[in-house]
């Protein structure tokens, strides 16, 4: 009796997990397209653009500044109204204000990051949440990002609900 018990345990159990297995459900989002029309997303895009313009126009001035002390430098030179002492005070002023320029620019770009991820950090975690809520209230077990998938059945498209939840 043991060991005929024993092979039909182990085919119902096999049973269970290959029907568990198949119960599983798959879906996909689009998530570029679903970012793409939030509209704080592209409220965060306006502002990173204007934190850029405003920076970059500062750069700007600066670097105007640098060329234009960098010139008169040389006219002074070449009228001779320097001597090497000077030329040489003037060259590391010069210089100094040429890596403070980009000192400046590596600023620029960590503060231009640095906002970027404090302006989307938020909609992303709007936007998995989403998925995730989506995906329990659905009996979805895996949802992939359709950028990531070679195929996919169109009926297992879940970017509908996602836009649902969100409000777009």
């Amino acid at each position: 009796m043991k060991q005929t018990l024993k092979p039909v345990l182990l085919v119902l159990a096999l049973c269970s997990v290959a029907l568990s297995a198949s119960a599983q459900k798959f879906g996909y989002v689009n998530s570029s397209l679903i970012l793409s029309e939030m509209p704080e997303l592209k409220q965060a895009e306006a502002s990173l653009e204007a934190l850029q313009t405003q920076l970059q126009k500062k750069g700007q001035t600066m670097l105007e500044k640098l060329q234009a002390d960098y010139a008169a430098v040389q006219q002074k030179m070449e009228r001779g109204e320097l001597s090497p002492k000077q030329q040489e005070t003037e060259a590391a002023r010069l210089k100094a204000a040429e890596e403070e320029l980009g000192k400046y620019e590596q600023d620029m770009m960590k503060q231009l990051q640095e906002k970027r991820d404090a302006l989307l950090q938020p909609i992303y975690e709007k936007v998995n949440k989403a998925i995730a809520d989506v995906a329990k209230e659905n009996g979805f077990q895996f949802i992939f990002d359709q950028g990531v998938l070679l195929y996919a059945d169109e009926s297992q498209d879940v970017s509908r609900l996602v836009k649902a939840k969100l409000g777009i």
